[in-house]
């Protein structure tokens, strides 16, 4: 064999390792991709388990009624959304008794479950793009909406309308995500300890406003305002159902809100949460914006015929100082 022949046989030798290194280079890297990949989606007790727990400072929640002054309650009646909302809002000064320029506001809508409005299950988008366009017009900076639904996030705002709801009218969709949540503990807590919080969709917010139909529920008795804070909480909530009571008055502790919207147009009577039929449905045709979501809650009971001693969690959060449960002591203003 010539020199020159045995000189192309190294040469081409070279060339084909060089290519089998870089395929293998390539190859690694793409099963460390697909690893870190699957370790980022991997969740070894499924979507419901708790996060690992980060080692930052603990997190706290402010005062968002800090700005208001005593506790207020507006019911409007009627079966149009946009106008009773206003309506109520307008009795209680205003959108801009509540929202000033340069706010930073979160909308905490229940988007619960994929339900098309008419099942009245999820906050309704008629009360989402009312609210998301009067925010802005009061000159808040920023209005975001959220909720960590039961079902998958992306369906349950889309099928709701509550996506395009907020979407049209500028606001910010926070869909939940892993990295959104942060471990959480409420002082003087029985259940809500290093539990994981929607967060990330809650920081840099300095006006909170809760929007929430009123619904029958299997468990409560009832899902109104205090109950829709629930949907702040990651992990394996669904055991806190043992103790409903406790965990819907903790979670009134955890919030003071700046308003809470409790939606009564159309009250789901039967079969709650979820519902599924019209025939579970009532028109009661009444909006109730109040700064007291104890009162409000205790107001919600009647539009379902229920007493507040039906509603044990309605009695806990009023002795835990969040609110009052005789709402006519809050002389509520009737509109029609």
């Amino acid at each position: 064999m010539h020199h020159s022949d045995e000189t192309a046989i190294d040469t081409l030798r070279q060339l084909n390792r060089r290519k089998f290194m870089l395929r293998l280079a390539k190859a690694g890297g793409a099963i460390v991709a697909a690893g870190g990949l699957a370790y980022l989606f991997h969740d070894p007790k499924g979507p419901d388990a708790r996060p690992p727990q980060s080692k930052s400072a603990p997190i706290e929640l402010p005062d968002y009624s800090a700005a208001q002054a005593g506790k207020k309650m507006a019911v409007a009646r009627g079966a149009d959304r946009a106008q009773t909302l206003n309506s109520a809002l307008k009795a209680l000064g205003g959108i801009e008794a509540f929202i000033k320029k340069g706010d930073c506001v979160l909308l905490k809508v229940n988007a619960a479950f994929a339900s098309p409005p008419i099942l009245s299950a999820t906050t309704h988008p008629e009360v989402v793009r009312e609210m998301v366009k009067l925010c802005f017009q009061a000159g808040a900076s920023e209005v975001r909406v959220t909720d960590n639904s039961i079902n998958d996030p992306d369906s349950c705002f889309r099928l709701s309308g509550i996506a395009e709801a907020t979407e049209q009218s500028g606001g910010t969709l926070f869909l939940p995500n892993q990295r959104y949540f942060k471990p959480f503990t409420l002082e003087n807590a029985a259940l809500i300890r290093q539990w994981p919080l929607l967060y990330t969709p809650l920081h840099g917010v300095n006006k909170l406003i809760g929007i929430a139909p009123v619904k029958d529920h299997h468990r409560a008795g009832a899902s109104m305002t205090m109950k829709n804070w629930y949907g702040l909480l990651g992990g394996r909530r669904n055991i806190f159902h043992q103790d409903i009571n406790t965990i819907i008055a903790e979670l009134a502790m955890m919030v003071k809100p700046t308003l809470v919207i409790l939606d009564g147009t159309t009250a789901m009577m039967t079969n709650g949460p979820t519902g599924g039929a019209t025939s579970d449905l009532k028109q009661t045709n009444t909006m109730i914006v109040s700064t007291d979501q104890v009162a409000a809650d205790a107001f919600g009971a009647t539009l379902l015929g229920r007493q507040i001693s039906d509603l044990p969690y309605i009695g806990k959060a009023a002795s835990a100082g969040c609110g009052v449960s005789d709402y006519q002591s809050l002389k509520p203003i009737e509109v029609s």
